[in-house]
């Protein structure tokens, strides 16, 4: 079976929305709670709280959706709920803090509406990615997911230059984006058609997991990859999880580490605002995100030429070098070179890791084990800005610049111990997929 580049590329547009959202919410919601006085520390915790909900709701919505049967399908009831309550929250943020900003009455509102978006991005955000491997054979499922990460780059970096509009207003990033997630939310409902087996079928039954079951069963199916004489489960979610606390101290620290030290003697001299610095900062990040749209593709062809864990790896090594760089050569040419690369490095890994998840599941519990993706990474979101944060406290932002490399190592050598990473290999004659281990990697 071939892949439908077309309908893989109008799915992409579920991602494109959702990767909007989080790269504005991640550049400027932690510029808008400095203005309270915070600590680097409560920040980075205020920062895990969609990490946190992620864990609890996440993996029970992939397992719910896993169940659930509609005239629609199993996923787009989700998503139908979830991006319209997410658009009208996330369009409030902004409004809450420049109407009542350094109060305490601003920051109770404002908690407010960051949990309620939190949340229903929590609803929708799985389901989106799990129509990924429900639409997409196994074989072909790096590529869908190159295409699908292009889209998210693509969105990525549209968010990263609304630091231009933060100078000009501070809430128009959040009223575009909004309308951005919208509109895409919108073209994933209206073209995309699931399974005609997920559909319900008139005076059909369909039996939902409660959520006490769905983390039961979560759980289990933890409590099985650490008892399964085959590790390749335990070492691919363990590596998404280091992988994920190394990212996400540079992801949620940058902006405030551009506007306090790249460009903190523009800031004195007056030569350029703190928004102004942030804004800039935040832009900057388009080289990432630029650099991962450019090879979102190409490292999808890489994985099938040459594996998808020797990619992952050649990726992990990368990002471990170049930012361990950034501490001692911490100069703006150094600091552009980094980001463009790193670009292409977590191309590497991103793109081809879903994929190997997504394989190590019957089709049944694509969902579920897509909620086990979700809650490796979401656990590492919810710690790693928190810990960080502290470190940066107690010693000095360039902390992070040692933090993110050692966990980058650390995600390298725990890929040493995944040995199932590549396509199922047979199908039986019944149509279920076989998976082989095949080539040992190494």
């Amino acid at each position: 079976m071939r892949l439908d580049y077309k309908r893989t590329f109008l799915l992409g547009f579920g991602f494109f929305g959702v990767s909007v959202i989080w790269s504005i919410y991640n550049s400027f919601v932690p510029i808008f709670l400095k203005d309270y006085g915070l600590s680097l520390g409560l920040i980075g915790f205020i920062m895990t709280l969609d990490n946190i909900i992620g864990i609890f709701v996440q993996p029970y919505i992939g397992q719910l959706s896993d169940h659930t049967r509609t005239r629609l399908g199993r996923r787009m009831p989700y998503i139908l709920v979830g991006a319209p309550v997410a658009v009208v929250f996330f369009g409030l943020i902004p409004v809450i803090h420049m109407a009542l900003g350094g109060t305490p009455t601003g920051l109770a509102l404002l908690m407010g509406a960051i949990v309620i978006m939190n949340l229903a991005m929590a609803i929708f955000r799985t389901p989106v990615v799990a129509l990924m491997p429900d639409i997409t054979p196994s074989e072909h499922r790096s590529k869908a997911n190159g295409i699908i990460n292009l889209m998210g780059g693509v969105g990525t970096t549209i968010a990263f230059g609304m630091g231009i509009l933060f100078a000009i207003s501070r809430g128009l990033p959040f009223w575009v984006g909004a309308l951005i997630l919208l509109g895409c939310e919108l073209v994933v409902l209206l073209t995309i058609r699931e399974p005609r087996e997920y559909t319900l079928a008139t005076g059909e039954a369909s039996k939902l997991p409660s959520f006490g079951e769905s983390f039961r069963d979560l759980f289990r199916m933890l409590g099985e990859i650490v008892r399964a004489q085959e590790k390749s489960a335990l070492f691919i979610c363990l590596a998404i999880f280091a992988w994920f606390m190394g990212y996400n101290a540079i992801e949620t620290f940058w902006t405030l580490y551009g506007r306090n030290y790249l460009f903190a003697a523009q800031v004195a001299s007056g030569a350029m605002t703190a928004d102004a610095a942030a804004g800039r900062a935040s832009s900057m990040m388009i080289l990432i995100s630029g650099a991962f749209l450019l090879f979102a593709l190409p490292a999808g062809f890489v994985a099938t030429r040459f594996g998808r864990k020797r990619t992952i790896m050649v990726g992990l090594a990368m990002l471990t070098i170049l930012w361990i760089g950034v501490r001692f050569f911490p100069n703006l040419p150094y600091v552009y070179t980094t980001l463009i690369l790193s670009g292409i490095g977590w191309a590497l890994i991103n793109i081809n890791s879903l994929p190997i998840v997504a394989d190590l599941a019957s089709d049944e519990k694509v969902g579920s084990y897509t909620g086990l993706y979700y809650f490796f990474s979401l656990l590492a979101a919810s710690t790693s800005p928190t810990i960080v944060g502290l470190l940066m406290d107690a010693f000095s932002m360039e902390v992070m610049f040692v933090f993110t490399p050692a966990f980058m190592l650390l995600a390298f050598l725990l890929m040493l111990g995944v040995r199932r990473s590549e396509p199922r290999q047979a199908v039986t004659s019944l149509g279920t997929a076989v998976e082989t281990a095949g080539k040992a990697d190494f």
